[in-house]
């Protein structure tokens, strides 16, 4: 079994899709989800802004927004979970002067229900955590 990350960039800004994913598989791979499928989709602001108003009621760009589709637990045996979506944008990112990498980690760990508003710095401590290992994945030979 493997875990499939489709990703598509709608942003307009180059980023390394493939690192991208990586740092994902990385991430869910240490929370021991290896077997499922998600999608990574890059937007520009304005698209982050609409998505940020429908979802949250923010009616501004965010850096990292998580879809969740099941939580796994429903699924006959042999089916990949889906996992959801990560909608990512980079320029928010950029400005703020967050690595991708680390946002990624962070809406993956939403996406399998972790949530920093109500875990008392669980969620957070484990995004730490995963950075180091996300970072030894990409420091490693390919």
């Amino acid at each position: 079994m493997t875990l499939d990350v489709e990703v598509e960039n709608r942003s307009g800004w180059s980023v390394d899709e493939a690192a991208a994913a990586a740092a994902v598989r990385a991430a869910l791979a240490a929370e021991g989800m290896t077997d499922g499928e998600l999608g990574l989709i890059l937007v520009g602001e304005a698209e982050m802004a609409d998505l940020n108003a429908s979802h949250r009621g923010k009616p501004a760009p965010t850096d990292v927004l998580s879809f969740p589709i099941d939580g796994g637990d429903m699924l006959p045996a042999g089916l990949p979970r889906q996992l959801g979506d990560l909608v990512l944008c980079p320029q928010v990112a950029a400005r703020a002067g967050t690595p991708i990498e680390l946002l990624l980690v962070h809406g993956a760990l939403h996406l399998l229900g972790y949530d920093h508003e109500t875990d008392a710095g669980r969620m957070l401590a484990r995004q730490d955590e995963l950075m180091q290992e996300v970072e030894q994945v990409a420091a490693s030979p390919a």
